[in-house]
């Protein structure tokens, strides 16, 4: 029976609730009298319940759909602005235990090229990384007790914050690694992450299970309850997320909505953040293979509502997506995207060859970071290497409650040209560094609070002076 409050999976994921909210939505997709409700109501950035969301996400009406496109973008810009923060995943190892069918670390595949990153090696990449001018890195691992232990996962984060080169630093490292234990948690907030990410691929039980046959991971309630387990370690910025495509878009996008709803039921605090991946092609995996595929109409629908739904919630895409792809969803909720990723187990130091393929998935945005950046300056964002959040504290209750105001502008905004300058003057080519510093003496204007806009100025005169790392 469904229950937001507890802690068994099957329960705040009922797949009876789910079919029931998903015959709702059928029978009210033309309800226009319900729909512009809903949409009205939610304007108010309170979010929406999974079942109100599903009517949105049914709703076959074109002139509700437009309403739904730009409440979104209302939604967007009031609570997150024109930011957008830039990150770089980072492949540690490859070697996994697990038998997932759609992923190409799975341990049947015999010919991908395993491979686990040393300490210095990670410490090459990271340096390339900071080359580049990223500041916040997500680990990515593949599952498996003597490859990639916790204490080889926490040695190389320690590695990873001990790195300054230049006037590189990554100053927040998220964590994307396999369910774990409330105590290997504890360890992973000691060891200062920012977000542990994890995944739940589908929400559909009986689906998780056929394309997770073999491995730890084939556990369905120990991977679902993660996130509990993680919260009751202390970590209180969890980043949840679904490979669109695997299962039938529609029942996935309730179970990931009821999956936030039960975390602000039990702790408080909803995800930190949520991804949205599509399947795509990599070694031994054909995507045609899952008949569930989604079209960028619908992948685009799924963005916008999911802002509506859950405003308060930072919201990512990689490079699995094209940059037109990316450049489609930006203003209707993304907060969050990667640049010039590599997928492969150490691709930043030294390219791999096509022959010794390492890689998760295959990058359909290939662009460097200062192409990434210049792109959105054209677009007239302000991208981002802000982490001042993780670092003044204002994580889980705290931001959220800073979110739900809109409060979190005034730290954000003159944040997020802080760091844009930093980057402009390290690493930006001339173009890149034109375009941005006229966006920051722009957006300059725009700190509403008078002694904030005169702070952030004299910081910038600063970084142009060799000074680095001011934060609000």
């Amino acid at each position: 029976m469904y229950n937001k409050h507890s802690l068994k999976a099957t329960e705040f994921i009922d797949d009876e609730e789910i079919k029931e909210t998903l015959r709702f939505a059928q029978e009210n997709k033309h309800n226009k009298e319900l729909i512009s409700s809903l949409i009205e109501r939610a304007a108010d950035c309170k979010g929406l319940t999974h079942r109100e969301a599903a009517v949105l996400l049914e709703c076959d009406l074109p002139e509700e759909n437009e309403k739904m496109f730009t409440l979104a973008k209302q939604i967007k810009q009031k609570l997150y602005g024109n930011r957008i923060v830039m990150f770089a995943p980072l492949y540690l190892s490859n070697y996994c235990v697990n038998g997932c069918v759609y992923c190409p670390y799975h341990y049947k595949n015999k010919h991908i090229r395993r491979k686990k990153l040393t300490q210095e090696e990670i410490r090459q990449e990271v340096i390339a990384l900071q080359d580049m001018g990223h500041k916040r890195l997500a680990l990515e691992t593949g599952e498996d007790p003597v490859h990639s232990p916790i204490e080889y996962v926490l040695e190389s984060i320690k590695t990873i914050y001990g790195i300054k080169h230049k006037n590189g630093a990554i100053r927040r490292v998220n964590v994307n690694i396999a369910a774990t234990t409330v105590d290997n948690y504890r360890k992973l907030k000691e060891a200062g992450i920012g977000t542990y990410i994890l995944f739940q691929e589908t929400y559909n039980k009986q689906s998780y299970e056929q394309l997770h046959p073999n491995g730890p991971k084939s556990n369905y309630a120990y991977h679902t309850e993660a996130m509990d387990r993680a919260m009751e370690g202390g970590i209180d910025d969890v980043g949840c997320g679904v490979l669109f495509g695997l299962n039938m878009y529609r029942y996935d996008f309730v179970g990931l909505l009821m999956h936030a709803e039960h975390l602000e039921a039990v702790h408080g605090v909803g995800p930190h953040t949520i991804s949205v991946p599509r399947i795509c092609p990599a070694d031994d995996i054909n995507p045609n293979e899952f008949s569930n595929a989604i079209s960028d109409e619908i992948f685009t629908k799924i963005v916008a509502v999911l802002r509506i739904a859950v405003p308060y919630t930072g919201m990512i895409i990689s490079t699995r997506e094209s940059q037109k792809t990316r450049e489609k969803v930006l203003d209707l909720g993304i907060s969050q995207i990667s640049g010039a990723s590599s997928t492969s187990v150490g691709g930043y130091a030294v390219p791999e060859k096509e022959e010794e393929n390492s890689a998760q998935f295959d990058v359909s945005d290939n662009r460097t970071l200062d192409e990434v950046v210049n792109w959105l300056l054209k677009l007239g964002y302000i991208p981002s290497f802000c982490t001042a959040c993780y670092r003044e504290g204002r994580t889980g209750d705290r931001f959220m409650s800073l979110v739900k105001s809109g409060q979190i502008a005034n730290c954000c905004h003159p944040n997020a040209l802080l760091t844009l300058r930093e980057y402009l003057d390290d690493y930006a080519k001339e173009d890149t560094k034109k375009l941005g510093s006229a966006i920051i003496d722009r957006e300059l204007l725009h700190i509403p609070n008078e002694k904030a806009r005169e702070t952030c100025a004299s910081y910038l005169h600063s970084i142009d002076n060799g000074k680095r790392d001011f934060r609000f």
